[in-house]
């Protein structure tokens, strides 16, 4: 129970038997007191815990800290290797090699995506990525990595629309070009009115109109001995400038640098290594000294001729045996135990600290890749919505309204033109295409990327975008390949028409093959029919013949034990030679139709019909079934016998049957 520290005490007493309304004054203000303290402990300062009470608002702190900060993160990438990785890999990562990729989507009025127009404005977009920014310098690739580099080491970049600027030579259809420019630019310190802060000037809404931006860099200066003033600054409206920043809370203007949270840690990684580094260095030279350890028979230090310290020297070498020491001496040496072998254990739990603070991989960070695959599948995940999360942010406040700009553009200056057809307001919808996630296996995640879209979990489509490809580019390589491997008579086990079970690409030899011998299963096929349907006619005029001899009524109909007359034998012949043509028309169609030509079999089936006469006698054949006897030989019952030593051990068993 916790003590309670309302009730009157001693003093209280003391001050209440003298002045009692003095003493009640005090037990109340004691206890409203003990009322006023927070109810959770870390709202309450103690004396082994920091206590912070600073309730400055979002922009306070950016102006106070986000330029030191900006210097110090930029001082990291300089001078430090660690941090420098870690800004190559959140780059690589949130970007990619080849930036993202924009998949125009405009809309017809059913819903549809209209090809033709998507068509343009890609063909347009091919053209304009090459040289997209004023100094022409950059591809639009590593415009996105400038972008991104700066956005996440300064929390903040900006990038100027040079739009249908008469004294611009645009180098593009479009006439559009970006001006990059870093957070210095954009002065701090100026603020005029209310609304103009930070060098941000803003609405009542706390929307931005304008921005007022620099000339020049502020640290190079204007002239030997001048410095920068307010006439350098220039009014750009707000909607001709993209400003990518990192936000941490509401209201917040400016960025600050992803780095904020982690120099400290960085610093002291950087200093431990270095120190570490010389002690490895001191220990590696070996250092010896002379100790004196009696001073009996001690003459003193050794002089020159002149009295003057001599300096001594003792060689070493393999194996040598010094006896050059006077009496009380002795050698000494220094010994370290450098290189410290918890170095490295010590950097990766700092590193991993580091890596939960700025949202990056460990093991790309560190290097360090061991584990298991599902270990490292399972960072991977975790990981990569971090790189996801700063992918949308960066696609939200930079590539998408390039985008819009860049469609906007096109379409006042008649580069491309817009169809009637397009719905209005899709002109400028697309698909952003970033970094996908890699592979750590490529043929386990292949497998199921296989398995989902057969299971139709998934779509080709998706697929490739989850890939970081764009559908369309990939379905023309592949129709081009096709084509060019088809005029070449080529034929590769990517090509699925072309594929056998085994994986291997048949060639032109086994499709010749291979329709050669199924025309002429056919053919034998349709030929052993025909021999069978004549046997059965040639039997049957063979019993016609063997019943004239024997007496029968005349004009008696044809009929033998099979049921065919003349007639019907005629009939059947000549349905059996119209389907034996039938059956080579078709055979000969279809190798016609196969790739490879192949000379149709010449298959020759002759057919001799015996003369029948009109009138035969009739037969009749009567078979008697024979006499079927079963007999039962099936046990139907089975005994076992079991037999058993004197330890109760089964040692035999034997089975009988019995009827």
């Amino acid at each position: 129970m916790a003590e309670d520290n309302t009730a009157p005490n001693l003093i209280d007493r003391l001050v209440g038997w003298f002045d009692p309304s003095a003493g009640l004054r005090r037990v109340g203000a004691r206890r409203a007191l003990a009322l006023a303290a927070p109810p959770y402990e870390a709202a309450t300062p103690s004396r082994t815990r920091k206590f912070y009470t600073d309730q400055r608002s979002p922009n306070q702190l950016v102006d106070l800290s986000a330029r030191a900060l900006r210097a110090q993160a930029r001082q990291l990438q300089r001078n430090h290797d660690v941090s420098r990785g870690i800004l190559r890999t959140m780059v690589n990562n949130v970007v990619g090699a080849n930036g993202i990729s924009i998949e125009p989507q405009p809309r017809r009025a059913d819903g549809t995506i209209h090809d033709e127009y998507a068509a343009a404005l890609r063909a347009a977009w091919r053209e304009w990525i090459l040289r997209p920014e004023v100094t022409g310098r950059h591809h639009w690739s590593k415009v996105q990595r400038l972008m991104c580099m700066t956005w996440l080491r300064d929390g903040e970049s900006f990038a100027q629309e040079v739009l249908g600027v008469a004294g611009y030579a645009y180098p593009t259809t479009v006439p559009l070009a970006l001006e990059m420019f870093e957070a210095d630019l954009v002065p701090f310190d100026y603020e005029v009115t209310p609304r103009i802060d930070q060098g941000i000037e803003r609405n009542a809404w706390g929307r931005p109109i304008a921005y007022f931006v620099h000339k020049h860099h502020p640290a190079d200066g204007i002239g030997p001995g001048l410095s920068f003033s307010t006439a350098d600054l220039k009014r750009v409206s707000a909607e001709r400038v993209h400003h990518i920043a990192l936000l941490d809370r509401i209201g917040q203007m400016r960025g600050i640098s992803e780095f904020a949270s982690i120099i400290t840690r960085l610093e002291d990684i950087k200093d431990y290594e270095e120190s570490e580094r010389i002690a490895a260095k001191i220990a590696a030279a070996l250092t010896a000294y002379v100790k004196k350890t009696s001073p009996d028979g001690y003459q003193g230090p050794v002089t020159d001729s002149a009295g003057n310290p001599a300096p001594r020297s003792i060689s070493m070498a393999p194996g040598m045996v010094i006896d050059s020491l006077t009496v009380g001496e002795e050698i000494g040496l220094i010994d370290s135990n450098r290189p410290n072998p918890n170095v490295v254990t010590f950097r990766q739990g700092q590193l991993r600290a580091v890596a939960a603070g700025v949202g990056a991989s460990y093991s790309s960070i560190a290097r360090d890749y061991g584990g298991t695959y599902s270990a490292q599948r399972q960072e991977l995940v975790e990981q990569w919505v971090n790189y996801a999360t700063l992918t949308d942010e960066f696609v939200g406040q930079f590539i998408q309204p390039v985008w819009a700009s860049f469609v906007a553009a096109a379409t006042l200056s008649r580069a491309v033109p817009v169809p009637r057809d397009v719905q209005p307001g899709t002109e400028d919808d697309a698909l952003f295409l970033a970094q996908s996630m890699p592979w750590i296996d490529p043929a386990k995640e292949a497998a199921a990327y296989l398995a989902l879209v057969r299971a139709g979990f998934a779509s080709e489509v998706e697929v490739m975008r989850k890939r970081g490809v764009n559908p369309r580019d990939v379905l023309e390589q592949i129709t081009t390949f096709r084509a060019e491997t088809a005029a070449r008579d080529l034929v590769f086990t990517s090509d699925g028409r072309n594929s056998e079970a085994g994986g291997a690409s048949p060639d032109a030899a086994q499709i010749t093959d291979t329709a050669t011998q199924a025309a002429t299963r056919a053919a034998e096929a349709s030929a052993r029919l025909t021999q069978q349907d004549i046997a059965r006619l040639q039997d049957a005029v063979q019993a016609q013949a063997r019943a004239q001899a024997a007496p029968a009524p005349a004009a008696a109909p044809f009929n033998v034990h099979l049921g065919i007359d003349t007639a019907q034998v005629a009939q059947m012949a000549q349905e059996v030679a119209g389907l034996h043509r039938a059956t080579l028309s078709q055979i000969r169609e279809d190798i016609q139709a196969m790739p490879v030509v192949i000379p149709a079999p010449q298959v020759t089936v002759e057919a001799i019909m015996p003369a029948v006469r009109a009138e035969a006698p009739q037969v009749t054949v009567n078979v008697e079934p024979a006499a079927v006897t079963v007999v039962d030989s099936h046990p139907t019952r089975s005994v076992q016998t079991v037999e058993r030593d004197a330890n109760d051990e089964i040692t035999r068993t034997v089975t009988t049957y019995e009827r």
